[in-house]
This record gives C-alpha cells, sequence and structure tokens, in this order.
C-alpha cells in the first residue's frame, strides 16, 4: 500500500490538522490562564489521532481498493467534514 493524499484530500487533511492545533492552543491557553495546567489534556489529543485521524488515513491507503474510486474518496471527505464540524464546536464551546 502507498500513502498518498492528493489535491482535495490533503487540503482537508490540513484543514482537520489546523482545527485541531487551533483546539488544542485554546486549551492551552485556558488552562495557563487559570492556573491550572496539566499534561493530562494531551491525551486526549493523542486519542484524537487515532479515533480520527489514522481512520482517514487508512480509507486514503484502501482508495486502490474501490473499483470505481467514489466510494473510499466519498466516505474520506465525509469523514473529514465531521471532524472539522467537531473541532469548530469544540472551538465554539471554549470561547
Amino acid at each position: 500500500m502507498t500513502f498518498t493524499l492528493t489535491g482535495w484530500m490533503l487540503y482537508s487533511m490540513l484543514i482537520m490538522l489546523g482545527l485541531m492545533g487551533l483546539d488544542m492552543l485554546f486549551s492551552l491557553f485556558k488552562s495557563l490562564k487559570s492556573g491550572s495546567f496539566s499534561f493530562s489534556f494531551m491525551l486526549g489529543y493523542l486519542q484524537d489521532m487515532l479515533f480520527y485521524f489514522f481512520p482517514m488515513f487508512l480509507i486514503s491507503n484502501m482508495m486502490s481498493l474501490d473499483p470505481t474510486g467514489w466510494f473510499m474518496m466519498i466516505f474520506y471527505y465525509l469523514g473529514a467534514l465531521g471532524v472539522a464540524l467537531k473541532y469548530l464546536s469544540d472551538l465554539k464551546n471554549k470561547m
């Protein structure tokens, strides 16, 4: 299997990782501002990498198994949209 993110798949992955980074910065800022800094919030982001991003990489690697080339791409973009909406709602709740 080869790992390739092409075109819009790469941009959607960068958007998801960027929103995750913003969410992590907001969490870090809020914890430093309140004086309750702990490294335990990092475990949540590591868990998100395992639950949200790793399956996206698996779906992108399974593109060659799809004879039409559309089903896996649709699943990938729906997953990317779901992850982006999750982080946007998390950012909205933290503001």
